[in-house]
């Protein structure tokens, strides 16, 4: 099984082998993970959560999702190392923090943010 620093190391070659850090500067990552997360949303625009559900079986659509998964993972990942951010323990604590602001008895199948609960 793959660790995020796996992925991380494989990144950073890849990256490193073509002089690319120069400019992985952090707002530039930032500005990435939207893109590539705009590209992800782009694989359903403009359908209905039904025909999504149905496509989700499709493999050539599966592997477009994952493709732009994958970069938004990897842009963040980048992003993480460039400003020295251990994203598994931030997840973790946001996790963490979550179950604070929505507690089980009161977030349980609404919608609200938790200063509305």
């Amino acid at each position: 099984m793959l660790k995020i620093e796996d992925i991380a190391h494989k990144a950073k070659l890849f990256r490193d082998a073509r002089d690319w850090s120069q400019f992985h500067s952090a707002k530039n990552l930032i500005a990435s993970i939207s893109i590539e997360a705009s590209e992800l949303l782009e694989t359903c625009q403009w359908l209905t959560d039904a025909e999504v559900e149905r496509k989700i079986d499709d493999e050539s659509f599966k592997r477009e999702i994952a493709h732009e998964c994958a970069d938004v993972l990897i842009y963040l990942i980048l992003l993480a190392d460039r400003v020295g951010i251990d994203l598994l323990a931030a997840a973790a604590d946001k996790i963490d923090t979550n179950e604070e602001r929505y507690p089980v008895d009161k977030a349980r199948g609404t919608s609200k943010k938790y200063d509305q609960l």
